[in-house]
C-alpha cells in the first residue's frame, strides 16, 4: 500500500514540475521570492524591534542547559566507574563515530564541573539537567554488585554546587548508558530482567539524592536509543539487521520493539516506587519528536503522516 501511495506521490509531483504551466509556475515563484528577498535587505523586518527577553516568557517560565554522563564526563576509566555499552562501542567500532573518539575524557566535566557551574551563572540560567551514570554509582550495574562511593560522591558534590549558586538540577536517571556488565549478564534491555534492576537503581538514587532533587527524568529520548540503538546501529549497542547496517549482530524487525516495551516497563516501576515511597518532586520521560510532511501533499498523504506520528510517538512512547 505505501508503495503506491509513493509512486502517485511522485508521479502527482513530477505531473505538476514537468508540464509547461508547472514550470512556468515554478520559475515564477522563484523570481518572485529573489525580488521579496532583495527588497527586504534595507528594511527591518518589524519583529527586529521587539523586545526578547524573560519578560516575553510567561512567569516561572525555567531557562536552562543540559548534557550527558558519557558526552561530557569523561573520567571514565578511574574513581571505580565500571564501563558502560558506550565505552565497549566507541572502543569496538570507532568508525562509526564520526572523528574516531570516545568518553574517556570527553569535556572533563567531572574534573572541571565547577567552573562549568560558575558559566552557567555567569550566563543567568535558571537550571541545569545532567545524567547520572548508571555504572558510575553501580559498577556492575546493581545495587547487590557494589555501590561505587566515589561515584556517589561526584554527583553529591555536583548536586550541592549548583544548589549554592543558585541552580536548579534536573536529574536523568538514563540517558542511553546501560552498564556492560548488565549487557554482558542478559542483554541490556533486551531483557525484561532488566526492569527490576532499574527499578533498584532508581530507588537507590531517589533515596540518596532526592533530598536535593525535586527534577526527575527517568529516560531520556527513549524512541532515538531504540531506533539507533537497535534499528540502525549507529548508537550503543550498535545492532541491527545485516540488510540495515553493519553490524554483528540483531533484529531491526523485532528488537526496537522489545526493548522499547522493556522501557516503558522500566518507567513505569520506577514511576510506581517514586509515587508510593516519596512523591516530593517531579517524575517524567524526555522524548524526541519529528516533524514530518509530504512535498506534495494530498489527503492520504495526511492520513500517513498521521498514522507515522501515533506509531512512531504516541502510541509507543507517551
Amino acid at each position: 500500500m505505501f508503495n503506491v501511495l509513493e509512486r502517485q506521490r511522485r508521479t502527482s509531483c513530477r505531473n505538476m514540475l514537468g508540464s509547461k504551466g508547472g514550470r512556468l509556475l515554478f520559475g515564477f515563484i522563484l523570481v518572485l521570492f529573489a525580488l521579496l528577498a532583495s527588497a527586504a535587505v534595507d528594511v527591518e523586518p518589524s519583529h527586529y524591534s521587539m523586545p526578547f527577553n524573560r519578560t516575553s516568557f510567561p512567569p516561572g517560565f525555567i531557562f536552562g542547559a543540559g548534557l550527558a554522563a558519557y558526552q561530557s564526563e569523561g573520567a571514565a576509566l578511574v574513581h571505580g566507574r565500571g564501563p558502560s555499552i558506550w565505552d565497549t562501542f566507541t572502543r569496538e567500532h570507532p568508525e562509526k563515530i564520526s572523528d574516531g573518539s570516545n568518553g574517556n575524557v570527553a569535556n572533563d566535566f567531572y574534573n572541571h564541573y565547577k567552573e562549568d557551574i560558575k558559566l552557567i551563572k555567569k550566563i543567568g540560567l535558571d537550571s541545569f539537567r545532567f545524567s547520572f551514570s548508571w555504572s558510575r554509582i553501580l559498577p556492575k550495574g546493581t545495587v547487590k554488585g557494589g555501590v561505587n562511593q566515589e561515584g556517589v560522591n561526584f554527583y553529591n558534590n555536583l548536586i550541592d554546587e549548583l544548589l549554592s549558586n543558585g541552580i536548579v538540577p534536573f536529574v536523568t536517571l538514563f540517558h542511553w548508558d546501560t552498564p556492560q556488565a548488565l549487557e554482558d549478564e542478559y542483554g541490556g534491555f533486551l531483557s525484561p530482567k532488566i526492569v527490576n534492576d532499574f527499578q533498584d537503581y532508581a530507588n537507590f538514587c531517589f533515596k540518596t539524592f532526592g533530598d536535593r532533587i525535586k527534577h526527575w527524568v527517568t529516560l531520556n529520548e527513549p524512541v532515538t536509543y531504540c531506533v539507533d540503538g537497535y534499528n540502525g546501529g549507529t548508537y550503543a549497542p550498535g545492532r541491527c539487521s545485516n540488510y540495515v547496517g553493519n553490524c554483528t549482530a540483531g533484529n531491526s524487525a523485532t528488537e526496537p520493539y522489545i526493548v522499547g516495551h522493556h522501557l516503558l516497563l522500566a518507567h513505569a516501576h520506577a514511576v510506581k516506587i517514586y509515587r508510593h515511597k516519596y512523591q516530593v518532586g517531579t517524575l517524567s520521560k524526555c522524548a524526541s519528536f519529528h516533524y514530518h510532511v509530504f512535498i506534495c501533499f494530498k489527503i492520504v498523504h495526511g492520513y500517513i503522516i498521521s498514522r507515522l506520528f501515533h506509531m512512531k510517538y504516541s502510541i509507543v512512547f507517551i
